[in-house]
């Protein structure tokens, strides 16, 4: 799966807060996870959130 840091995670299972998408902050062997909803940061294991995926918005490169 080709998920770059700024991505936007949906994620199936919803945060406590009530949100289900996530901002990919750091990626390697874990993730680094930041709640759109309420901004708490999380650090998952690679397979754990790649099983969770239900879709990824990607982040626009900006051009200068």
């Amino acid at each position: 799966m080709d998920i770059q840091v700024g991505d936007i995670l949906k994620m199936k299972k919803q945060h406590p807060c009530g949100s289900a998408e996530w901002e990919v902050l750091r990626i390697g062997a874990d993730f680094r996870l930041k709640c759109k909803g309420c901004g708490h940061q999380i650090m998952i294991p690679r397979v754990k959130a790649e099983k969770n995926v239900r879709g990824i918005t990607r982040k626009e490169l900006e051009q200068i």
